[in-house]
């Protein structure tokens, strides 16, 4: 194992000791301090194999750091560590030319492996290139853990050329992901030009990727050129590969593993100088068991995975992203509304299918119909819920003037509107408890049910609603349910 001196650099002590005991146990020998100037008094030493700074220090500013020390001590790998886990915090510091960037709270085996794949040389970043883009804007939010490997993955891979795979369910930003690879990258003075394959006639995919000749089939009249001519020297998006047809599949192959392409009637080969970045929300393993997607294709794409995470895997990014929504519609002459800590709330609960873009609809649909400033979680129930409801059943008549709402759509209208009818309009204010006093009322049918499509069986019952055999039995108790009475279904 490779081990060295590790420089460590934060202006928390506890911080400093937890790296510095890991570090230690890993076999490295550790000097610490507290500030940019201490780091100095080291560097000029000549102290130190590797650097791992946090960013904000009392002195200075850790990512300015970075292209110092390496000027003053070329080789010398830098690992920045941050608690300001965003996007642009993660692109920076690849920018400056860090060897590594660990958003905070990070494994400590995360940290020691980092460490010593920088003793070991396996791997350096590239300094800033020039000009630097304005990451600042960049519209990718969210400070989650599930966001955080994102950002890394990006940083690492946006100053390369490799080709990139965006996974995700629709929604969650594939194409967010494609314009910051380019728009960030050595191809960022170049066009980026995207194809979504779903949305063409399977006919003409091969037309419109690769361009025609004149008469190359009927109704050409004329030479087109396809997305490779227009995308040179920049980025090619291949949105929704999953249902690109076979035989363009094998087109498209053979201009990966050549670089090479001719039109559609056409024998002149032309060059294909772009980055291909590739996205799809199907499972292409499956496309691939069936004999829909080419297995040699899908290892040209798939040669850099990036994963977006669904909304719901990122619920505390929820508030943060609602929050710039409303912003961006306000900048777009909506009304500006603020959302007050109950909507937030009621936001993070919600199951969020469409996820990021659904949400962004849902914050236009507030900017724009919510009558106060401060959006509140009866303005979201009214807005959000009961138009969910209005789009699941589209034909169903407005209920009679004065009747409660009886929303028919997800759990959470239905349950809103009961507790709408039962307190907002009670006499008074509600008694304390609330939670105890309504939760058997939810909880108890939940319970039958799962007994009755069990015929009693609490083994089955607790494996289908996802709790251990003693929390079920329980809860049973608790509420007085007897379950030989439900065997019968």
């Amino acid at each position: 194992m490779t081990t060295g001196t590790v420089i460590v650099v934060d202006d928390d002590a506890g911080i400093r000791t937890v790296v510095r005991q890991a570090l230690l146990r890993a076999g490295h020998s550790v000097r610490t301090t507290d500030s940019a100037a201490g780091l100095w008094r080291l560097i000029e030493e000549g102290v130190g194999d590797v650097v791992v700074t946090d960013v904000l220090l009392p002195d200075a500013n850790g990512l300015d750091l970075v292209p110092m020390v390496t000027a003053r001590r070329p080789g010398l790998p830098v690992i920045v560590m941050s608690a300001q886990n965003t996007f642009s915090t993660a692109v920076k510091a690849t920018e400056k030319g860090a060897f590594d960037y660990l958003p905070k709270p990070f494994d400590l085996n995360e940290l020691s492996h980092s460490v010593r794949s920088a003793l070991e040389g396996r791997q350096r970043h590239a300094a800033a290139p020039e000009p630097e883009p304005a990451t600042d804007s960049i519209p990718m939010i969210g400070r989650s853990a599930a966001m955080q490997e994102v950002y890394r993955t990006l940083a690492r891979v946006i100053p390369t050329d490799l080709t990139v795979m965006v996974l995700g369910e629709s929604g969650t930003g594939k194409e967010l992901v494609a314009r910051a690879l380019h728009d960030l990258g050595p191809r960022r003075a170049g066009p980026f030009v995207a194809i979504n394959m779903a949305a063409i006639p399977r006919e003409l995919i091969e037309s419109e990727l690769f361009g025609h000749e004149r008469g190359a089939f009927t109704g050409a009249s004329a030479r087109a050129i396809g997305r490779f001519e227009q995308a040179q020297g920049g980025t090619l998006f291949l949105d929704e590969i999953g249902d690109m047809p076979t035989d363009a599949q094998t087109r498209l192959l053979r201009v990966l593993q050549s670089g090479e392409f001719t039109t559609v009637g056409g024998t002149r080969l032309l060059r294909a100088d772009v980055r291909i970045v590739a996205a799809t929300h199907k499972d292409l393993r499956r496309l691939i068991e069936n004999g829909q997607f080419r297995e040699d294709l899908f290892y040209r794409l798939n040669v850099v995975p990036i994963r977006l995470p669904p909304l719901r895997q990122r619920r505390q990014d929820i508030a943060e992203l609602a929050r710039h929504f409303l912003e961006r519609a306000a900048a777009e002459g909506l009304p500006k509304k603020i959302l007050a800590p109950d909507a937030i709330g009621w936001l993070e609960a919600q199951p969020w299918p469409g996820n990021v873009r659904e949400l962004e609809n849902a914050m236009r649909r507030l900017a724009a119909l919510a009558r106060d400033d401060l959006i509140t979680a009866a303005a979201c129930e009214l807005h959000i819920a009961r138009a969910a409801a209005i789009e699941s059943n589209p034909f169903a008549g407005p209920a009679a003037p004065g009747a409660p709402a009886t929303p028919d759509g997800t759990l959470e209208a239905v349950i809103a509107a009961w507790f709408e009818r039962h307190l907002a309009h009670a006499p008074g204010p509600p008694a304390d408890g609330l939670y105890d006093r309504f939760l058997p009322a939810f909880e108890r049918p939940l319970l039958e049910l799962a007994l009755r499509f069990t015929a009693g069986n609490q083994l089955k019952a607790a494996r289908l609603l996802g709790v251990n055999r003693n929390t079920l039995r329980k809860m049973l108790e608790t509420r007085g349910i007897d379950p030989r009475s439900l065997r019968g279904g």
